[in-house]
C-alpha cells in the first residue's frame, strides 16, 4: 500500500489543508453530500491499510470526515463491494499510473515561475473582442430602465424585501448592514441591470412589545408606531437607501390580506385548536402576554424574570411558571386560567414544504447559514406553532370564540411584505401571486431565516393561492462594536440616528459597512480600521485616481478627452479590465460582495503602469499622454458606474465632474469608451477628505461607553454598581455568549476560535459582577484552574 499512497499523498494533503481551513467534516456545503461518498468511496481501499496511511497528525480532519460523513449502509456495501479482491486491484492500479498533476503544483519549466497572484494569460480572441467593444461605445440599446410598479411580462422581474425592523427601537449599524444596506446595494445593482426591481420595505408595529414600548413613555401604541416610523424613515433617508415604497403594517390591507391567509388556511384544515393555560389580569380584565409578567425565575431564582425568558441564567420560561408572578401593567397579581388558542399545523405542511425547498436550493442563491439553520429546523422536526395572542394590539382573528385576540406577530409581521407593497401599487398581485414571471429575495440577519424559510413558507403554500415563494434567502452574521456589543443604553456603539452627527459622510458609512459585512461570520466594527479604509483606500487610492485622471484633462488638454491611439498593451489593458468587470458581475449576481469587489477599482483596476503615467514627467510625449490619460477618464467614468451601489453620493458626484451622459451611466459588460475624443468634463475636485486621528479618538470616546476606558485598576470602579438595565443586558450577552461558546465546542471548533470565544465569555462576567456590586474573581477557564 506504501506505493498507492505515495502517489495520493499530495492530493490526500490537498483535502486535509482544504477542510481544516474551512472548519468542517464536509467536502462541500455545510452538510453531506454525493461529493463526501464519491471520495470516501474512492479512498476506501487504501484508508483500510492503516500502516500504510500518513499519520493522524498529517490527515486527521480527512480521517474525522470520513467517520463523520458515513452511515454504516455506506461501510457494508463498500465491504462487500470493495474487500478483498477489489482492494488488490485497485493498488495495482494506482501503481501502475503517473503521479498526478495537481492543479496547485507549478509546471517544471526553463521558463521563469510566474509570482502568486500573477494575472492569467489573455487570449487573442478576447483582446480582439474588448478592442471591439472599446470602438463601439455604449450601445444605443442601453438607456436605463428604471422599473415600475407592475411585474412585466418578457422582463426579469426582482422583487426585494429586507426583514421588517421593529418599530420601538433605534436601528444600530449592524442592523443596517444586516438588512436594509445589504438589500439596497443589491437593488441598486439590479436596476444598473435594467432588471425591473421592486424593493419594498417598512415598520412593523404590531405585538407586545409596541404595546410595553407605549406604557414606558406613556404613550398610545398608534403614538408610539408614528413616532419610530418617522425615526426609521429618517435614518434610512440618511444612508441614501433607496426604497421604492417604505412602509408600515398598522394598515387596512395588512388586515385584509392577513384574514384571508388565514381563512385560506382554515378551509384546507392547515389550522389546531389547543387550549393553553395562561397567567390573567382581573385587575386589567385581561390575560398577560409574556412581557407583561415579571416573577420569580424557577431556575435561579433571579426576582426580576420576563415571562418568556429569565435574562440572569438565560433560560426560556413558560409564563405560568414564574414565581410570584406579578402584572407589569398595575402590579396585581395575575391567576392562571385556561385559554383556547390557533395552531398552524407545522407538521401537515411540512410534506409540501420539503420538496419546495429542495427546489429553492436547487435554483436559488441561498446563504450557506441560511441553509444550516432551516436544515436544522427540519431535522428536529415541525411542532404546531400558536398563531394567536392575547393582545389589543394587532390584526383581529376573524373567526367566532377567538374575536378578542390577535394573530401573533411571527405570523402577521412577514405578510407585512404583501401589504406594503398593496399600499404602494394596486397592482400587488403582478408582484406576490405571480411565482413564474417574479424571482424573490429575502435580506435579514441570521435570527430571522426560521420566520422565512419555514413559518411564512408553510403559511403561503398552505394558503395555496399561487403566492410568489423566496427564490434567493441572503441572511448575515452579527456586526459587533470594538471589542463588545452594541447598547443603546450603555451608550456602546453608533446607531442610525447618532450617524448624521459625526461629520462622516453617508457614503463612507456605506462604503465601511460593506466592507465589513458578516457574509460568512460575525465581524467588528473598528474606528481605526474605518480611518485606514477611508485615508488609504478611498483617498490616497480611488479617489487620487479619478482626481488625476479628470485634472489631467482640464489641465493639459483643454478640458476636452483627447485622440487615442492604442497600442499593443494598451488593448491587453482593455481586455484585462473587461475580464475583472465580468467578475464583479458574477459575484453581485450571485449577491456576494465581498472586500475585494469594493476595493478593486483603486486596487486591481488593471491600471498596471498606467497611474505611472499619470505624471507630468510624461507629458513631453504628448501623443502618448492622451493616450493614457483618455483611457484613465474613461476608467475614472466606468468606475462612477460600478461604485453607484456603494456610494451613490460620490458615483452621481463623478458623473458631474465628467459630464458622463445619463445614457452611458449603464452597468456593462464591457469596458467601453464612454468619453470620446472631443467629450469636454466639467470642474473636477476631490472627492474624500481625510478622516484625521483626533477626530477619530473623539468620536471613538463619545461612542464607547464603558468601552471607552481600559482596564481600570483594581480600585476604580468600571461602572456605578446596582443599575438594573445594565444588569439585564450584561446577563443577556453573559447568557448568549455562554451559548456560542457551547456550541463551538459541540461542532469541534479550532482550538484558537474557542479559546477567544471564552476570553470574551470571561471578560463580560467580570464585567457583571462590577455591574452587580460583586469584586470580581480572577476567571480562568475550565481545566485551567490553578490549584
Amino acid at each position: 500500500g506504501l506505493e498507492a499512497v505515495e502517489v495520493l499523498g499530495k492530493l490526500l494533503a490537498h483535502i486535509e489543508q482544504n477542510l481544516s481551513r474551512r472548519g468542517t467534516a464536509y467536502l462541500a456545503g455545510d452538510t453531506k453530500s454525493v461529493a463526501d461518498v464519491v471520495v470516501w468511496g474512492t479512498l476506501f481501499p487504501v484508508l483500510q491499510d492503516e500502516t500504510s496511511l500518513p499519520s493522524k497528525n498529517e490527515i486527521g480532519a480527512l480521517r474525522g470526515s470520513i467517520s463523520m460523513t458515513l452511515s454504516e449502509a455506506c461501510r457494508k456495501a463498500a465491504d462487500s463491494v470493495l474487500m478483498p479482491k477489489a482492494l488488490l486491484e485497485y493498488k495495482s492500479y494506482l501503481q501502475k499510473q503517473p503521479p498526478p498533476c495537481l492543479a496547485m503544483e507549478r509546471a517544471t519549466s526553463n521558463e521563469p515561475e510566474e509570482e502568486e497572484g500573477s494575472e492569467p494569460a489573455l487570449t487573442e480572441e478576447e483582446i480582439t473582442a474588448a478592442v471591439d467593444a472599446w470602438a463601439r461605445g455604449v450601445t444605443t440599446d442601453a438607456t436605463l430602465f428604471w422599473g415600475g410598479p407592475v411585474a412585466l411580462c418578457g422582463m426579469r422581474n426582482v422583487l426585494i424585501t429586507s426583514a421588517l425592523p421593529y418599530v420601538n427601537n433605534v436601528p444600530h449599524l449592524g442592523n443596517i448592514i444586516g438588512c436594509v444596506l445589504s438589500a439596497d446595494t443589491f437593488a441598486r445593482y439590479c436596476r444598473l441591470r435594467n432588471w425591473n426591481t421592486l424593493y419594498v420595505c417598512g415598520t412593523d408595529e404590531y405585538g407586545t412589545a409596541t404595546e410595553t414600548k407605549a406604557v414606558e413613555e406613556g404613550l398610545t401604541p398608534q403614538e408610539i408606531c408614528n413616532k419610530y416610523n418617522t425615526i426609521h424613515a429618517d435614518i434610512y433617508r440618511w444612508f441614501d437607501i433607496s426604497f421604492d415604497y417604505f412602509g408600515r403594517t398598522t394598515t387596512p390591507y395588512q388586515t385584509t390580506i392577513a384574514q384571508d391567509i388565514f381563512q385560506r388556511l382554515l378551509a384546507r384544515g392547515f389550522l389546531l385548536q389547543d387550549t393553553v393555560e395562561q397567567l390573567q389580569c382581573e385587575d386589567c380584565q385581561r390575560f398577560l402576554a409574556d412581557r407583561f409578567v415579571e416573577g420569580t425565575c424557577p431556575f435561579c431564582s433571579y426576582e426580576e424574570a420576563r415571562g418568556d425568558q429569565c435574562d440572569k441564567c438565560g433560560k426560556l420560561i413558560n409564563a405560568v411558571e414564574l414565581k410570584n408572578p406579578q402584572c407589569k401593567l398595575c402590579r396585581g397579581v395575575p391567576v392562571v386560567k385556561p385559554t383556547q388558542h390557533l395552531f398552524l399545523d407545522l407538521p401537515k405542511l411540512e410534506e409540501q414544504l420539503e420538496p419546495w425547498l429542495e427546489q429553492s436550493w436547487a435554483t436559488g442563491d441561498w446563504t450557506a447559514n441560511a441553509r444550516y439553520i432551516t436544515r436544522s429546523w427540519i431535522r428536529d422536526g415541525l411542532k404546531p406553532r400558536c398563531i394567536t395572542r392575547d393582545l389589543k394590539w394587532g390584526t383581529p382573528v376573524p373567526l367566532d370564540g377567538f374575536r378578542d385576540k390577535v394573530f401573533y406577530v411571527w405570523f402577521d409581521a412577514p405578510i407585512g411584505y404583501l401589504s406594503i407593497t398593496a399600499n404602494y401599487t394596486d397592482q400587488w398581485e403582478r408582484w406576490w401571486k405571480n411565482p413564474q414571471q417574479v424571482e424573490l429575495y429575502n435580506f435579514m440577519a441570521k435570527d430571522n431565516v426560521p420566520f422565512h424559510s419555514v413559518i411564512f413558507p408553510c403559511s403561503l403554500l398552505g394558503a395555496d393561492d399561487n403566492y410568489t415563494l423566496v427564490n434567493h434567502l441572503i441572511a448575515t452574521e452579527y456586526l459587533n462594536y470594538e471589542d463588545g456589543k452594541f447598547s443603546k443604553s450603555r451608550g456602546v456603539g453608533v446607531f442610525g440616528d447618532m450617524a448624521k452627527d459625526t461629520g462622516i459622510p453617508a457614503d463612507i458609512w456605506r462604503f465601511y459597512l460593506l466592507y465589513l459585512r458578516p457574509e460568512g461570520q460575525d465581524s467588528t466594527f473598528s474606528w481605526s480600521d474605518l480611518m485606514l479604509k477611508n485615508n488609504s483606500e478611498l483617498l490616497n487610492n480611488l479617489g487620487n485616481f479619478i482626481n488625476r485622471a479628470g485634472m489631467f484633462v482640464c489641465k493639459f488638454f483643454g478640458g476636452t478627452v483627447p485622440d487615442m491611439v492604442l497600442t499593443p498593451d494598451d488593448k491587453r489593458l482593455l481586455a484585462r479590465v473587461t475580464l475583472e468587470l465580468h467578475q464583479y458581475h458574477q459575484l453581485l449576481e450571485k449577491v456576494r460582495w465581498v472586500a475585494e469587489i469594493l476595493l478593486y477599482p483603486p486596487q486591481d483596476g488593471g491600471m498596471g503602469g498606467w497611474e505611472l503615467a499619470l505624471t507630468e514627467g510624461f507629458l513631453p510625449h504628448r501623443q502618448r499622454a492622451g493616450t493614457v490619460t483618455g483611457v484613465a477618464v474613461n476608467m475614472a467614468s466606468m468606475l462612477a458606474v460600478m461604485l453607484q451601489p456603494y456610494m451613490p453620493s460620490v458615483s452621481l458626484a463623478i458623473q458631474g465632474q465628467l459630464c458622463i451622459p445619463p445614457d452611458c451611466f449603464v452597468l456593462s459588460h464591457n469596458f467601453t469608451c464612454t468619453l470620446p475624443p472631443g467629450h469636454r468634463v466639467g470642474t473636477v475636485s476631490p472627492l474624500f477628505q481625510k478622516l484625521e486621528h483626533d477626530q477619530i479618538e473623539a468620536l471613538r470616546k463619545r461612542f464607547g461607553g464603558g468601552q471607552a476606558k481600559q482596564t481600570p485598576p483594581a480600585s476604580v470602579t468600571v461602572m456605578a454598581p446596582g443599575d438594573p438595565q445594565l444588569i439585564q443586558e450584561l446577563t443577556e450577552e453573559v447568557a448568549k455568549q455562554g451559548n456560542h461558546v457551547r456550541q463551538l465546542k459541540a461542532n469541534k471548533a479550532e482550538k484558537a476560535q474557542v479559546d477567544a470565544e471564552v476570553a470574551k465569555l470571561l471578560e463580560l462576567k467580570k464585567q457583571l459582577a462590577l455591574a452587580e456590586g460583586k469584586s470580581p474573581e480572577v476567571l480562568v477557564p475550565k481545566g485551567k484552574r490553578k490549584k
